[in-house]
C-alpha cells in the first residue's frame, strides 16, 4: 500500500509544483512585467502616426506669394483591405496615371503593402479618400513662387527638416511653423486598420501666415536696376534698399556679389556687410554742428583751392586732403555740401569734440543694430571717441571714413532726416494672420529716438537738395517731373583691413519726393570700372528705378501726395524755408519763369505693354494717365504731336 500512496503523494506534489509555477508565472506577467506586455499588446492593435502642421506662408505687402507650403501625397494600397480590386485598380489608374496592367501586376504579386511615391496633389487623390484599402500619406513641401526674388531675405529651410535656416524663414521660425497633430489607428490581427469610436485624434494647427513690407514690383525693379547697372559698370557688387520714412518699411532690398558665373544674391548684404560711406555720411557731421550752435548760414571756412594740409599734430606732421570737385574761396556749410568738399567738413570737423561727433552718429543709428526683423544683422563699426586719434579720426569722420555701416543702417538715418528727426526701427514684417485670416498683429511705427529736432531736419533736407539740384553732385538723379533730395559718396574701398588703392565705392542716399518725401533710396556700387564717382554712377541708376517705379500703378507710391507735393503745398514750404535762411532754392531742373517752354514730341508706344509705355513717357518729360490694362493701342495726344513737358498723355490700353 506504501507505494500507491507515494505515488499519489507524488503526483499531488507534482500538480501543486504545476500549479505555484502557473501561479508564479501568472503573477510575474500581471504583477511584475503586466506594463510592458499590456504596452506590447496596444502597439499590435494601434498604430501611431504624427500629423505634419502646414507651416505658414510669406507674402509681399500687396499678397504676392513669395514662400508657401503646399500639400502632396503618398499612396499605399493594401491588397487585403481592397473590397473590390477591380474597381479599385481603375480608380487608382484613373486618378494617379498609373497604368492599369502596372497596378494588376502589383495587385497579383502576393505583397501585403504597395507604395506609390508620387508626389500626388490633393485633387488627384480626393476621390481615393473614401475607398477601404486605400491609404494616403500626407506631407507639406516648401514652394518659392516667385523664385529668385528677394531669396536672400527670404531664406529657405534646413534640407533635413522643415525648419528654417536662413533669413526670414530662420527670424520667424517660431511664428510660421505650426503645431503637428496626432492620430491613433486601431488594426486588428491580421494589420489591417479599421474605424472605431476609440481612434484618438489631435488635429495638427497650421503655422501663422506673414505678411512682409516688401513690395514685389519693386523689389523686381530694384534687383533688375542692380542687374543692369552692375553689368554696364562692370561691378564687383552693389546693393539697393528703398524705404518708407513714414513708417520705417523696408520696400525692397537688392543685393548682388559678383561670383565666377556672374553676378550672384548669396547673401543678405543690405544687412550683412557693412561699408565706408563716404561723403553721404557729411550730413550727419553738419546735423552735429547744426545741433551744438557751432555754425550758422553765414560761418564760411576757406577751401584751399582743393587740396589742404592738415596738421595732425604739434610736431608738424600733416595730412594731405583733396576735393574731388576743387573750388575757389570760401565755402559756407551748405555750399560744402551742395559740392561735396572734403577740405570745408574737416576743416568744420575740428569745431565739434568727438565725443559730440561719436553720439551724433550713434544717435542716427550708426554701430548697432537697427532692430529690423533679420537674423544676423551687422551691428557696423563705429569707435568709441577715448580711441580716436584727435584730429585724423574727426576729419575721417566727417568724410565717412572709419565708419562702417549697412545700408539699412544708412536708410533709416536718411528716413529720420525725411520724418523731422524722428528715427524709426525699420521693418520686414507688417502683419500676421492665423490659419483662419485672422489679424493677430500689425505693424506699428516703432520710434528709437528723436535725434534732432523738425527745424534742423528741415535745414538738413534743404541742404540736400541743393547737392542734388543744379551745380550739386548729385544733379543726375533728378527726374523731370519730380524733385527728389538726395547726397552722393564715393570712398576708396576698405577690405581685408586697408585700403585698396584704386578701387572705390560709390553711393547715392535719396528722398523722394523732395517735399513730403515718401521713399529713402540707397543705391550702393562697389568698384565699379571707369567712372566711379557717385555722382555719375549710382545717381543715375537711382533715377531710372524711381522712373520705373512711377510707371508702375502697383508700387507703394501714393500718387495723390506726389501731386499735391509738386503743387501749391511744395511752393508754400520752400517760401516758408527760404523765410528763415539767406539762401535762394530754387526746383530742379530749373526753369527761368520768363524763358519759354520748349514743345516736345510724344514718343510712339503703340504695341507695347503699359509699363513700358509709361517708362518711355516719363523720360520724355510726360505725366501718364492710364486707360486699361495690356497692350498699348493709342495715346492722346497722339504719337509725334508735339507738347510741353508736363503734360498728361491718356494711354488707351486693350
Amino acid at each position: 500500500m506504501a507505494k500507491p500512496l507515494a505515488r499519489i503523494a507524488a503526483v499531488q506534489l507534482g500538480f501543486i509544483l504545476i500549479i505555484l509555477i502557473i501561479l508564479a508565472r501568472a503573477a510575474q506577467l500581471q504583477l511584475v512585467q503586466g506594463d510592458r506586455w499590456a504596452e506590447h499588446a496596444r502597439r499590435q492593435r494601434t498604430e501611431r502616426a504624427i500629423l505634419p502642421a502646414r507651416r505658414g506662408g510669406l507674402y509681399d505687402r500687396n499678397g504676392v506669394p513669395l514662400a508657401i507650403t503646399q500639400e502632396y501625397y503618398h499612396v499605399g494600397i493594401a491588397p487585403n483591405e481592397l473590397a473590390d480590386r477591380a474597381a479599385a485598380r481603375r480608380l487608382v489608374s484613373r486618378q494617379l496615371g498609373i497604368p492599369a496592367s502596372l497596378l494588376a501586376k502589383d495587385l497579383r504579386s502576393g505583397k501585403r503593402w504597395i507604395y506609390y511615391h508620387g508626389p500626388f496633389t490633393a485633387t488627384e487623390v480626393q476621390p481615393l479618400r473614401r475607398t477601404e484599402g486605400i491609404h494616403l500619406s500626407r506631407y507639406f513641401q516648401r514652394f518659392y513662387p516667385s523664385r529668385a526674388l528677394a531669396r536672400p531675405i527670404i531664406g529657405g529651410l534646413s534640407p533635413d527638416q522643415p525648419r528654417g535656416a536662413a533669413g526670414m524663414e530662420l527670424s520667424l521660425d517660431s511664428i510660421l511653423t505650426g503645431q503637428p497633430g496626432e492620430a491613433v489607428l486601431l488594426k486588428d490581427r491580421a494589420g489591417r486598420r479599421y474605424d472605431s469610436p476609440a481612434r484618438l485624434v489631435r488635429e495638427p494647427v497650421p503655422g501663422n501666415d506673414v505678411i512682409l513690407t516688401l513690395d514685389a514690383e519693386l523689389q523686381e525693379i530694384a534687383e533688375r536696376g542692380l542687374d543692369d547697372a552692375l553689368s554696364a559698370m562692370r561691378a564687383a557688387g552693389g546693393d539697393v534698399v528703398f524705404l518708407d520714412p513714414i513708417n520705417g518699411e523696408l520696400l525692397a532690398l537688392a543685393s548682388r556679389q559678383a561670383g565666377r558665373t556672374g553676378f550672384s544674391s548669396s547673401r543678405a548684404s543690405t544687412f550683412t556687410d557693412p561699408f565706408e560711406p563716404g561723403s553721404t555720411a557729411k550730413l550727419f557731421t553738419a546735423a552735429a554742428l547744426l545741433v551744438h550752435g557751432r555754425v550758422d548760414s553765414n560761418d564760411a571756412v576757406f577751401a584751399e583751392g582743393g587740396t589742404w594740409r592738415m596738421p595732425i599734430n604739434r610736431s608738424g606732421r600733416t595730412r594731405v586732403i583733396t576735393d574731388a570737385h576743387r573750388t575757389v574761396g570760401n565755402l559756407t556749410l551748405s555750399r560744402a555740401i551742395q559740392v561735396s568738399s572734403n577740405v570745408a567738413l574737416a576743416k568744420f570737423s575740428l569745431r565739434l569734440a568727438p565725443e559730440e561727433q561719436f553720439e551724433m552718429l550713434r544717435d542716427f543709428g550708426f554701430g548697432t543694430p537697427t532692430g529690423a526683423e533679420f537674423p544676423s544683422e551687422s551691428r557696423g563699426r563705429l569707435a568709441l571717441p577715448d580711441t580716436w586719434q584727435p584730429m585724423y579720426t574727426r576729419a575721417s569722420m566727417a568724410m565717412g571714413y572709419e565708419v562702417g555701416v549697412t545700408p539699412v543702417q544708412l536708410a533709416a538715418a536718411y528716413g529720420a532726416i525725411a520724418n523731422d528727426g524722428l528715427l524709426l526701427t525699420p521693418t520686414l514684417v507688417r502683419e500676421i494672420r492665423n490659419s483662419r485670416g485672422e489679424v493677430i498683429y500689425r505693424h506699428d511705427p516703432e520710434p528709437v529716438r528723436q535725434v534732432v529736432s523738425p527745424v534742423i531736419a528741415r535745414r538738413l533736407r534743404e541742404y540736400l537738395r541743393s547737392a542734388a539740384g543744379e551745380g550739386g553732385t548729385g544733379e543726375e538723379a533728378q527726374l523731370a517731373n519730380y524733385t527728389l533730395l538726395g547726397k552722393t559718396g564715393t570712398a576708396v574701398r576698405f577690405h581685408s583691413g586697408r585700403y585698396v588703392p584704386g578701387e572705390y565705392t560709390a553711393s547715392f542716399a535719396a528722398l523722394f519726393p523732395a517735399d513730403d518725401p515718401q521713399l529713402v533710396v540707397i543705391v550702393k556700387i562697389d568698384n565699379p570700372r571707369g567712372d566711379y564717382y557717385g555722382g555719375v554712377t549710382a545717381a543715375p541708376v537711382t533715377r531710372t528705378m524711381l522712373q520705373q517705379a512711377l510707371a508702375s500703378r502697383r508700387v507703394a507710391i501714393d500718387r495723390s501726395r506726389l501731386a499735391s507735393a509738386e503743387g501749391p503745398a511744395q511752393e508754400r514750404r520752400t517760401v516758408s524755408v527760404a523765410a528763415q535762411t539767406p539762401r535762394v532754392v530754387v526746383s530742379w531742373p530749373h526753369r527761368a519763369p520768363d524763358s519759354p517752354v520748349a514743345r516736345r514730341p510724344v514718343p510712339g508706344v503703340e504695341g507695347r505693354n503699359v509699363r513700358e509705355a509709361a517708362l518711355a513717357l516719363h523720360r520724355e518729360g510726360f505725366r501718364v494717365s492710364l486707360r486699361g490694362l495690356g497692350k498699348v493701342s493709342r495715346t492722346t495726344p497722339p504719337a509725334g504731336e508735339t507738347a510741353p513737358p508736363g503734360t498728361t498723355v491718356v494711354v488707351w490700353a486693350e
